[in-house]
């Protein structure tokens, strides 16, 4: 999957990109933009190896889960989540 990097100056995603990055060290990671609040992200990862795609997601979304608390979060919604094991 490639993921359109629109907007990659804007700060959600950029804040995104920094706390899956720091969750998962080792990580190559995409975040993209598709609407307000609404992102889709690819996660490649050694960390994945062995565990399921359920669990690879969760920590993933753990990463950012700060970014989608409250009625105020700045991250609405994951449109796509893709995650992948090396």
């Amino acid at each position: 999957m490639t993921i359109p990097m629109m907007n990659d100056a804007d700060p959600i995603v950029q804040r995104m990109h920094a706390a899956i990055t720091a969750a998962l060290p080792d990580a190559l990671v995409e975040v993209g933009k598709n609407s307000p609040g609404h992102f889709q992200i690819k996660v490649v990862s050694a960390e994945f190896a062995g565990k399921t795609r359920m669990r690879q997601q969760q920590l993933v979304l753990a990463a950012i889960a700060d970014l989608m608390k409250g009625d105020g979060a700045p991250v609405h919604a994951i449109d796509r989540l893709e995650t992948v094991g090396t």
